[in-house]
């Protein structure tokens, strides 16, 4: 069995990139895992169909994204201590996050799909796909524990400097997906409630096999039964780390809800080609976010060895290499978004509004390059309330605001609306920058 990655000796660029790699490929197969939902349902169901996935999906990728990114709390605490090389606390770490986010799981799993018609109303639905896009939560939200064990099997991993089996659970999660879609949709005919009865079946199935790979690995933490118990310092910690992030990140996603529900008030036809984009986009983002994710593990090490220098020196690696890719997807996306929405929808008024919509997401793929590698730089600093208040000024004060004052201006263009997200990165990466200059100004300081 491979050994974990250490990010804390040796050279930078090469053992970055592999751990890099895994990871996208992981979050390729997670978009995949989303996307195949919305292609079978595109093209073996109706627009309605269609409308209900994309909001329905949105709704619950707001909300497992908020345990996600608190879960981000215990990848940075884990990696810490591994740079430490304190193994037996990373065995307590470990022990009170799989309880504390069990009970959250449970949790989830009871309000979701008591207040489903509740989300579907303030997402302003289409009436035609209301109902089912009620149903459509209900189930994924019945799932909430498996999608969170899937999720929290993610963190702990890349943590320890581990992307492969990260990899192996979200491929086992999408080949099921896979097989569970074209099974409920094209051949039971189910349209969405069979899109998310299979992704709900599909994760479970994946954690399950997990937990069998898990326990064939060798851990760089001691673990015991003992464990599994609520350490509230532990706890404590998780939530100074994790709670700035996962509040950022929910307040962003809401602010992407409310660009929806904005879009879906303009009729059938653009919520579901703002549903086709923002798969796309999920594809076309990838990049940036593997090294979001890997940064925040590459620095949590470092800054646990007390190797600031060599945590810098991997941020320009990250950004450089980040940019390479985001040229190209910028291209691709602007000039054929068609031919990439057309992988999703059948109907031509659909393509045609999905790809006005990723023009302007084409343009927030250059700047995303600098933008995510920065979070996650900031995130492996313990910086993370900079990064829930450059998310939330980002959000509130631009994604918004400039939302709604394009969606009033005749004609409407979903184009206009969608500007809203690369203007708002803009003053992110302005306020990373400046912040970046202000961290480093303090440690001079200090010396």
């Amino acid at each position: 069995m491979k050994k974990n990655t250490d990010f804390t000796e040796g050279k930078i660029l090469g053992p970055l990139l592999l751990f890099v790699v895994p990871v996208l490929f992981a979050l390729f197969l997670q978009a995949m895992y989303g996307a195949v939902d919305l292609l079978v349902v595109g093209k073996f169901a109706g627009s309605e169909d269609v409308s209900a996935v994309s909001t329905g999906s949105q709704i619950m990728m707001t909300l497992t994204n908020l345990v996600s990114s608190l879960a981000m709390g215990l990848t940075i605490y884990l990696g810490q201590k591994i740079g430490e090389r304190d193994t037996v606390a990373g065995g307590k770490i470990i022990g009170t996050g799989i309880l504390f986010f069990l009970l959250t799981g449970v949790a989830l799993t009871v309000l979701i799909p008591l207040l489903a018609p509740q989300f579907a109303t303030i997402m302003h639905a289409p009436e035609e796909a209301y109902e089912k896009t009620v149903s459509y939560i209900r189930i994924c939200g019945a799932g909430s524990i498996v999608i969170i064990g899937y999720n929290l099997i993610g963190s702990i991993f890349r943590g320890i400097g581990d992307s492969r089996t990260p990899l192996i659970t979200v491929l086992i999660a999408c080949i099921c997906n896979i097989a569970g879609d074209l099974f409920l949709v094209e051949g039971l005919h189910m349209g969405a409630s069979g899109a998310a009865i299979a992704t709900v079946a599909a994760q479970m199935i994946s954690v399950v096999i997990s937990f069998f790979l898990i326990r064939r690995k060798t851990l760089p933490f001691t673990f015991e039964r003992s464990n599994l118990r609520l350490n509230a310092q532990i706890v404590k910690k998780i939530l100074f780390l994790g709670t700035p992030i996962a509040l950022q990140d929910l307040l962003v996603g809401i602010s992407f809800l409310v660009i929806l529900a904005i879009v879906n008030s303009l009729g059938l036809v653009a919520s579901a080609g703002v549903g086709v984009a923002e798969k796309v986009c999920g594809f076309i983002m990838l990049v940036p976010m593997a090294f979001m994710q890997a940064m925040s593990a590459y620095v949590a090490q470092n800054r646990g060895a007390g190797k600031i220098g060599r945590a810098y020196q991997g941020l320009k690696y990250a950004i450089f290499v980040s940019v390479l890719f985001g040229v190209t997807m910028f291209y691709v996306s602007f000039f054929h978004g068609d031919m990439l929405s057309r992988i999703f929808a059948n109907d031509a008024e659909v393509i045609a509004a999905s790809a006005d919509y990723l023009k302007a997401y084409a343009i927030d793929c250059l700047l995303t390059c600098f933008l995510f590698c920065f979070i996650g730089f900031f995130n492996g600093m313990e910086c993370t309330r900079f990064v829930m208040i450059q998310g939330i000024v980002g959000a509130f004060l631009v994604r918004v605001p400039v939302s709604f004052l394009m969606s009033r201006r005749q004609p409407v263009s979903l184009f206009h609306i969608a500007l809203a997200t690369p203007c708002s990165t803009v003053l992110q990466i302005l306020m990373c920058v400046l912040f970046m200059f202000y961290m480093r100004r303090r440690a001079e300081d200090r010396r």
